[in-house]
């Protein structure tokens, strides 16, 4: 079975850390998928690239094994994160819309009263952002935070979201090389 690590190039919350991420020893490409996706393998991990919207990328799991008969055990998606207060934010959250009912739409994605299986690496990666933006002096500029679910979309395996505040958070990220480390969360897969 592989983790599936999903990034979309037009978020740079996104294809940040995904980047960082295929810095690291050990990648190769990896198998062509259809949709105009990239894909890159490092062990039991696979990276898969694309341009849509995460929110918007139903059964990306059934997809992946579909294409290349592997089963896929948890998912993570790396995506920004908005608040009203423009707080720079790390955090992480399961997917889903349970609070919905079946006559309403959801505006992000999912399907009204569902709920993903959480990725059990939630809690084991919320300590560590908070560790890792501690030992960096993140905080208290950044919020680094544990959300509920509220967008989708839909998988059958157990997922997660990991995302990176918008505001300064992104710019503040890029320019201060200390920092850097805080999008190399996803190392610890490998």
């Amino acid at each position: 079975m592989v983790v599936l690590v999903v990034a979309t190039a037009s978020d740079p919350a996104s294809i940040g850390p995904a980047a960082a991420f295929l810095a690291m020893p050990g990648w190769s490409p990896g198998p062509p998928i259809p949709e105009g996706m990239e894909s890159f393998t490092n062990g039991n991990v696979r990276l898969l690239k694309h341009e849509r919207s995460i929110v918007a990328e139903d059964d990306l799991d059934r997809r992946w094994q579909e294409a290349t008969g592997e089963a896929v055990s948890e998912v993570i998606f790396l995506s920004k994160h908005t608040a009203v207060s423009n707080r720079p934010a790390l955090t992480v959250h399961p997917i889903g819309v349970p609070h919905l009912r079946e006559d309403e739409t959801p505006p992000q994605g999912g399907r009204p009263g569902w709920a993903g299986v959480p990725n059990p690496r939630i809690g084991p990666w919320f300590r560590l952002m908070q560790k890792v933006a501690a030992d960096q002096g993140l905080v208290p500029e950044f919020e680094i935070t544990l959300e509920a679910t509220h967008h989708g979309p839909l998988t059958s395996t157990p997922t997660m979201f990991v995302e990176i505040g918008l505001g300064s958070a992104l710019t503040f990220l890029s320019q201060n090389k200390q920092t850097r480390t805080i999008m190399r969360i996803p190392q610890y897969l490998c």
